[in-house]
């Protein structure tokens, strides 16, 4: 592939980020409330922090590695987080998915139709066999999402990830291919 592609739902659109997005990914995601979410964004969220991270996505992409996605408000066109796979392994048919949404946009269900949108786009473009996603215990409302769109909780896995001092535990979620079918199907 050698562009990445952009996904539609009924209120989402998922498109690659862009250089202009950073203002609006530094705000949300400088939220300390979205940062202690996810063991990926820092805290404090720095200058020129979301700008690297954007920079990066293009070559991720291109190696297969990593596919990032801006989560847009279709009608608004407004940037309300992230979503994407992260260690694609065409060798073991796998990715894992992560995501995160901007505080002011929690509760919604945006997460949820964009982590579907996700999972087709897994499943049907890139044709893998298994999507996994993990969440810190203390942050249940993705696990939620991972329940929604079908992934079984598989396990905890304890004081796997250090985050600001402190030994989290993460839960780990996971759906098959077939599993994605069987639900799509009924």
């Amino acid at each position: 592939m050698t562009s990445q592609p952009t996904l539609q739902t009924q209120r989402l659109i998922l498109r690659p980020f862009t250089l202009a997005d950073a203002p609006q990914v530094q705000r949300l995601a400088g939220d300390r409330a979205v940062a202690m979410t996810t063991a990926t964004i820092p805290h404090p969220y720095g200058d020129g922090v979301a700008e690297a991270w954007i920079a990066r996505h293009s070559e991720n992409f291109q190696k297969g590695g990593n596919i990032d996605f801006a989560i847009e408000l279709r009608e608004e066109r407004t940037l309300v987080g992230a979503i994407g796979l992260m260690a694609i392994s065409p060798e073991h048919s796998r990715a894992e998915m992560g995501h995160w949404i901007g505080k002011p946009w929690w509760g919604r269900g945006h997460a949820t139709e964009a982590a579907g949108a996700t999972l087709t786009y897994a499943f049907e473009s890139l044709g893998l066999n298994r999507v996994f996603a993990l969440h810190f215990r203390g942050n249940p409302a993705s696990g939620r999402v991972m329940r929604k769109i079908g992934m079984r909780h598989e396990g905890c896995l304890r004081q796997h990830f250090r985050k600001w001092g402190e030994l989290q535990d993460e839960e780990i979620y996971g759906i098959l291919k077939s599993e994605y079918k069987a639900r799509v199907q009924s």
